[in-house]
């Protein structure tokens, strides 16, 4: 089965995707040509190039070399494509998809190319906006209210790279403080009717660059982690904070009365007071009303185990082997 490294050029620090370009390129040909690679020229170019590849070629292991962004367009192929096999090179800016997994070297290229498959989760999302439908697939995380504020502040904050941009991003909303009003229900309940600060639909834990909102989550486990948080006063927010960013805020004594998590397999988000904003996988899309569904083991993704004394560190890129 051939390699394809689909690559965002355009994705995190210009210096780090240039160094694992060559590296792909300059190594290819001693890769007994099973490599291919592909530069991604627009958005959603990735989604139809799988499926063009697929249409053409058959199935092939389509590594994304981005951020989440990339990703979730390359899945989004690989789910239409019977034997396709997804990966990814988290060469983008929040990286959090590949936060979910330990003992990864996801910067090794032969071990893009040899290491087995798990299979994994992903949630089946129906948004409405002015009567049309636009349905795709998340694998990551959904974001409501300030979180996808948060990731809509950050894009526009494009002159700061990095984490940092999240901090000042996250800084500039608790200012302002705008969260939703919606109505949520779950397939037993109604969750939530009203204001809120954020809601957050989770396969995956991580979101905002590293920012553990979802600890309870798992990428295999056939549900959906919902978290709804009210709408509660900047100072609470800023004391719940640390803690919400390390993924330590479920154990705080009533956090019950802040937060609403739940487990599900269908979750159904209207808004009670225009339109909203929803961060799919780190990319903003305008919606009325959003449905979601959890489809277990739904596509095949590359697990890069480490090898055995790698030095690799999962802070930074620098390290790209072959």
């Amino acid at each position: 089965m051939k390699t394809v490294f689909i690559i965002n050029k355009n994705a995190g620090k210009k210096s780090e995707v240039q160094k694992f370009i060559k590296k792909v390129t300059d190594n290819a040909d001693d890769l007994n040509n099973n490599i291919e690679v592909y530069f991604t020229q627009y958005k959603g170019d990735a989604t139809a190039y799988v499926k063009e590849y697929c249409k053409n070629n058959g199935p092939a292991r389509f590594i994304a070399c981005g951020g989440d962004g990339t990703i979730n367009e390359v899945i989004n192929g690989v789910m239409t494509c019977v034997g396709a096999e997804a990966g990814a090179v988290p060469i983008g800016t929040g990286n959090d998809f590949c936060r979910n997994f330990s003992d990864c070297d996801f910067f090794d290229i032969s071990l893009q190319m040899s290491s087995k498959t798990e299979l994994l989760d992903a949630i089946f999302y129906t948004s409405k906006l002015n009567g049309e439908e636009n349905c795709g697939y998340g694998f990551n995380m959904f974001n409501i209210g300030f979180d996808c504020n948060v990731a809509d502040k950050k894009e526009q904050l494009s002159f700061i790279t990095g984490p940092f941009a999240y901090f000042v991003s996250i800084l500039i909303n608790l200012i302002a403080k705008k969260g939703a009003d919606l109505l949520i229900e779950t397939e037993d309940e109604c969750l939530h009717n009203g204001k809120l600060l954020l809601i957050s639909v989770a396969n995956g834990c991580y979101c905002g660059g590293g920012i553990k909102s979802n600890p309870l989550s798992d990428i295999k486990n056939g549900f959906i982690n919902i978290n709804v948080i009210k709408n509660i006063s900047r100072l609470k927010f800023l004391s719940l904070l640390p803690s919400y960013m390390k993924g330590r805020h479920i154990y705080k004594k009533n956090i019950e009365k802040i937060i609403n998590t739940k487990l599900c397999h269908k979750i159904k988000v209207r808004s009670l007071n225009g339109k909203i904003k929803v961060c799919v996988d780190g990319e903003i899309i305008n919606s009325d009303s959003i449905s979601f569904e959890i489809k277990p083991n739904a596509f095949k993704f590359v697990v890069p185990k480490r090898k055995e004394h790698s030095q690799y560190d999962t802070k930074t890129s620098e390290r790209f082997s072959v």
